[in-house]
């Protein structure tokens, strides 16, 4: 029995198939460069569909659910002619190649130089490899990294307002406080839209619109954002008023102009220095009537928290689909409930994250692995630890909840309530707010949010109504993330009924607050 035993076990190892070897993608760097270069170098393998020719480019779409096995290593000093082996069974998604499913896949490298992939994808400087087939699991060829990456063409959008350019005015301001925190002069930046007939000597002051971006953006599309308004001021669509576009953007993402003990006092930096500087150099109504803010998405978030953060500087906030604004419904996420996660709803589906024509096409976890691997900083998911908490004992900003499991770490999440939550907020010093708060919050976001966003501003909504504040908050029926501003045709026509409800604060009794052309 022994013998037939010992022999049926090796029949069974002898039959099973041998362990496929791990895969491993060399790059080469081909491009001539005087010094070493260093960055994220980033592999992707996208599988290949019967008798499709080789794309141009290779790329995850973290907003489609998209197939596409990503790969990536840090590299120090990588010089011309030089050769960077890349692992693709640890630092991957969604998993080791050796296991991908068997085929033909279409792989490309990119050298990140400034590690911002996860903000802003590829960028001009960064380094790039021609695509080439593969046949996965199986050896990879060298990729060569022979092309650099130009700077962006603009888009249509932009092209059509490039001649307002010339009129809008650049901000470079050197913040102290943000100098003194980082110990090295910190710039603000953004781009100022002065209305037509505008001029430095008259008496007329004007009121001011303080705009911001969302996650993504940056000063080169703040300054055509300016030129929008311009635009639309010029051709007499909405009222006059001098428009500052704001760059939120950093190193980590965007710091939504928060008081952080990652990224510095932004909020500070603004009400404290940056807008006592420009009323000084500009004709700019400086009475709390006279200033408004208004931003999307995470410049929505960053527009409704300097309101209630700093309610007597600012007449009203128009924030729009902006980013969690009640942390019991982080993009669904209940982050104050017992053994919250974020991978998983309580039901144990797996908790989606982006969703488009009605359907969910990515969760959460893969989201957030994804972005993970593209980078450890600059990723939504990091930027909002950045902005919203506590300093780990590494100096770094401690992760709300772990990229492995999902899982909530309960003492940074009642850190982010005690100090970010904004209904948690209202709720609790409504007292000290309300003389200075009350109506002065309008929100917008669409019933479709493709971040799931209204679910967020519901709780504020019903934080709102629980204290008894007089608000404005706004569902647009079947509108999404993306698609919030349009409508009738015109994709500018929410930002035109937003200017004229701030104009009607500013200028009550004039023909341009009652929706009239100036």
């Amino acid at each position: 029995m022994r013998l037939l035993f010992a022999l049926g076990v090796f029949s069974l190892i002898a039959a099973a198939p041998p362990p496929v070897a791990p895969v491993e993608v060399p790059v080469e760097l081909a491009v001539p460069s005087a010094t070493p270069l260093s960055g994220r170098l980033i592999v992707f393998a996208e599988p290949a569909k019967p008798g499709e020719q080789v794309p141009d480019s290779v790329d995850a779409n973290p907003f489609a659910g998209t197939p596409t096995a990503v790969a990536a290593r840090e590299v120090r000093s990588l010089s011309t002619g030089q050769v960077a082996t890349v692992d693709t069974e640890t630092d991957v998604v969604p998993r080791a190649w050796s296991k991908l499913p068997p085929g033909r896949y279409h792989v490309q490298a990119v050298l990140d130089v400034n590690h911002d992939y996860n903000y802003g994808g590829r960028g001009a400087g960064d380094l790039i490899s021609p695509v080439t087939d593969v046949t996965l699991p199986g050896p990879v060829a060298p990729l060569v990294l022979s092309s650099v990456v130009p700077e962006r063409e603009p888009g249509q959008r932009q092209k059509a307002v490039a001649s307002y350019l010339a009129k809008i005015v650049p901000i470079d301001f050197v913040s102290p406080k943000l100098s003194a925190f980082w110990g090295r002069p910190i710039h603000m930046r953004g781009s100022i839209a002065l209305p037509p007939g505008y001029s430095a000597t008259a008496r007329t002051t004007w009121p001011t619109v303080y705009q911001t971006h969302g996650f993504g953006g940056s000063a080169a599309s703040a300054r055509f954002t300016a030129a929008k308004y311009l635009e639309l001021m010029t051709q007499r669509e909405i009222p006059p008023m001098i428009w500052v576009a704001l760059d939120e953007s950093s190193p980590t993402g965007t710091h939504e102009f928060a008081d952080s003990v990652n990224n510095g006092p932004w909020g500070e930096a603004l009400t404290t220095e940056l807008i006592p500087w420009l009323e000084k150099h500009y004709r700019m109504d400086a009475r709390p009537s006279g200033r408004f803010l208004t931003g999307h998405s995470s410049g929505g978030w960053a527009t409704l928290w300097l309101q209630t953060r700093y309610p007597k500087i600012f007449g009203g906030t128009w924030s729009t689909s902006p980013d969690p604004s009640d942390f019991r419904d982080f993009t669904g996420a209940d982050l104050y409930r017992p053994d919250a996660n974020v991978y998983i709803e309580p039901d144990g589906k797996p908790m989606p994250l982006v969703r488009m024509n009605g359907r969910d096409v990515a969760n959460f976890e893969d989201f957030a692995k994804l972005e993970a691997v593209l980078g450890p900083v600059g990723g939504q998911m990091a930027s909002f630890d950045w902005v919203f908490s506590p300093k780990g004992p590494d100096g770094r900003s401690m992760q709300m909840f772990d990229r492995r499991t999902g899982a909530v770490n309960p003492t940074v999440a009642a850190y982010w309530r005690d100090h970010y939550d904004i209904g948690y907020r209202i709720v609790h010093n409504w007292p000290a707010l309300r003389r200075d708060l009350d109506g002065k919050i309008h929100v917008i976001v669409g019933t479709a949010d493709t971040f799931h966003l209204d679910g967020s501003a519901h709780r504020l909504k019903a934080d709102l109504e629980s204290v008894g504040a007089k608000a404005d908050v706004r569902f647009l029926p079947g509108k999404t993330h993306m698609d919030l501003y349009v409508a009738n045709g015109d994709p500018d026509a929410l930002t035109k009924q937003i200017a004229r409800e701030m104009y009607a604060v500013a200028r009550p009794g004039t023909a341009s607050a009652h929706g009239g052309k100036p």
